[in-house]
């Protein structure tokens, strides 16, 4: 088979190994050690350059941290339920049901089971789980372009421009991590664990709908292909059985959270009424329009650079023939993230779960070969994506 036939096949079965889970759940993570030394190495920079620009300006960074912005949230749902909504000065309502419920729901049980308040359980969360995430996204890297390329990859989602918010009580952690982790699993044949994790995500994060596009798509073409080559072997049809039951599967915790909004609020369309009145709703891509139009001439330059550029990582994702599902998945968190009405400046912060757009720039850095020219990219990155970190933290707006 050539490389080619390699990199573009549909996913299938997984291999059978004798050895036990035990043993192979070891020897990935001593294999993963890397990648997660980079990333531990990158975001423990960000950290402390934040930290010593917090003290140097009187500001407390813990609070900075845990109790500003989405993360007040989060954390009142902890501690309360769902049930309080704030009225703006202009007479807007902001509902607390437009958070979704898994991560206060772990807040709440671990700040119950340990001594750390709601604050310090969410940066748990969020700090594991961006281990899990970076473990998961280099499972990706690796499978589809090697060892290297997946340590590149997950070094350079640690220093994305704005990788701060891993290091905060937020939910893009733990929503990467269920993503990576359920695009692996589909790479590697084992829909049912795909669609698990779809539902855990679907708790997470609305973009969740990324994911379960993903999984959508790639099963229906898997089945059409299928179809026209006349693959009806039983082998054939007890893996359509679990990858249909795998994507059936998959929407589950997102429903269930909307269908909770609407029995709540009484209305079908509730969950849908919340974000509209955050200003979530979906316009297909004008208030982004407006938003460049309102700029400077500079400044609207220097955006449509970085859309253009954003544009071009994805024709590079096309051109390097990712496997359907990590394109798919990779294209509609960016696509979700553009069309909306929402805040803009929270934009690059929602497309940071597109991990797949950093294959090429990941397979970029394999290419030069010299480690120590590799190694001095990754540390002029990860020294420019802390010191952008510490800016955006100690400043006044959201992420």
């Amino acid at each position: 088979m050539s490389d080619h036939q390699l990199r573009t096949r549909t996913p299938g079965p997984p291999a059978q190994h004798p050895r036990a889970p035990g043993p192979r759940a070891a020897a990935a993570l001593r294999a993963a050690a890397p990648a997660l030394a980079v990333y531990a190495a990158v975001r423990v920079l960000g950290l402390l350059v934040f930290w010593v620009a917090a003290r140097s300006s009187g500001k407390d960074p813990l609070a900075r941290l845990t109790g500003r912005w989405d993360s007040v949230w989060y954390q009142r749902i902890a501690e309360d339920g769902y049930g309080y909504t704030a009225t703006l000065p202009d007479g807007a309502l902001h509902s607390d049901l437009a958070f979704f419920p898994l991560l206060p729901a772990l807040e709440r049980g671990i700040s119950e089971v340990t001594p750390l308040t709601l604050g310090g359980a969410g940066l748990l969360v969020a700090w594991t789980a961006g281990l899990l995430a970076a473990w998961g996204i280099f499972a990706v890297g690796a499978e589809l372009h090697g060892r290297r390329t997946g340590v590149a990859l997950a070094a350079l989602w640690g220093v994305y421009p704005t990788a701060f918010v891993q290091s905060m009580a937020y939910t893009e952690t733990l929503f990467t991590a269920l993503a990576a982790w359920a695009l692996y699993a589909v790479l590697k044949g084992r829909w049912l664990v795909a669609g698990a994790l779809c539902v855990l995500a679907g708790l997470t994060r609305p973009s969740a709908a990324a994911l379960i596009a993903a999984l959508a798509i790639t099963a229906a073409v898997t089945l059409v292909r299928e179809v026209r080559a006349g693959q009806r072997t039983g082998p054939a049809l007890r893996r359509n059985a679990r990858m249909i039951a795998g994507v059936a599967l998959a929407p589950l915790g997102w429903l269930a959270y909307v269908v909770f909004v609407a029995v709540r609020e009484g209305s079908p369309f509730a969950y849908f009424e919340v974000q509209a009145q955050w200003g979530n709703s979906i316009d297909g891509g004008r208030a982004l329009t407006a938003f460049i139009a309102g700029l400077p001439l500079p400044a609207a330059l220097g955006l449509c650079a970085a859309l253009g550029l954003l544009g071009w990582l994805v024709v590079l994702c096309v051109r390097q023939r990712q496997p359907l599902p990590v394109l798919v998945y990779g294209i509609a968190i960016v696509v979700v993230s553009l069309i909306g009405a929402g805040y803009f400046g929270s934009r690059p912060r929602l497309m940071m779960p597109a991990f797949p757009l950093l294959l090429p720039p990941a397979a970029a850095l394999v290419r030069l070969r010299s480690r120590a020219r590799t190694a001095a990219v990754l540390a002029v990155l990860a020294c420019a994506s802390a010191a952008f970190g510490a800016w955006t933290l100690l400043g006044a707006g959201p992420p």
